[in-house]
């Protein structure tokens, strides 16, 4: 047995992951896709009330940046921004500029899309979407 393998101790993380770490670092593209693909931050869930509320953490925008597109005949909502466009017309230079836009489908058709309503307060969007009333469970009384 050449002595050359017993001496061999390979690094707990061995020459591969330090590799891939400063090759993904050179990858900028695909390194900024990672850093943004879940922005905005959102949180979806059901209210007392049994309605679908949705809040999304969005410091730094103005109420006059975000746009929310409901077509129920899709059942979809989107909310969009775009951050920095009158910068543009003003002579401005923004180095980052925030863009976004998620479409939510609403696949089990029970929310009564017409009647959403939303605030923005703080850097924080909040849209509520009520349930269809023909969907609400009802409750009797037993005689």
């Amino acid at each position: 047995m050449s002595t050359a393998l017993t001496n061999y101790r390979p690094s707990l993380l061995g020459r591969g992951v330090f590799d891939e770490i400063f090759d993904s670092m050179l990858d900028f593209p695909s390194l900024m896709n990672r850093t943004t693909q879940g922005y905005p931050v959102a949180d979806i869930y059901r209210d007392d009330g049994g309605n679908t509320a949705m809040e999304f953490a969005l410091a730094g925008f103005s109420k006059d940046d975000l746009s929310i597109e409901i077509k129920p005949e899709k059942n979809s909502i989107t909310v969009s921004a775009t951050q920095g466009e009158d910068d543009k017309k003003k002579g401005f230079h923004r180095i980052a500029r925030r863009n976004f836009s998620k479409t939510y489908i609403n696949y089990d058709n029970n929310l009564d899309l017409g009647n959403a309503t939303a605030e923005f307060e703080n850097g924080l969007l909040r849209l509520v979407v009520p349930v269809k009333p023909e969907v609400k469970p009802l409750t009797i009384s037993i005689k």
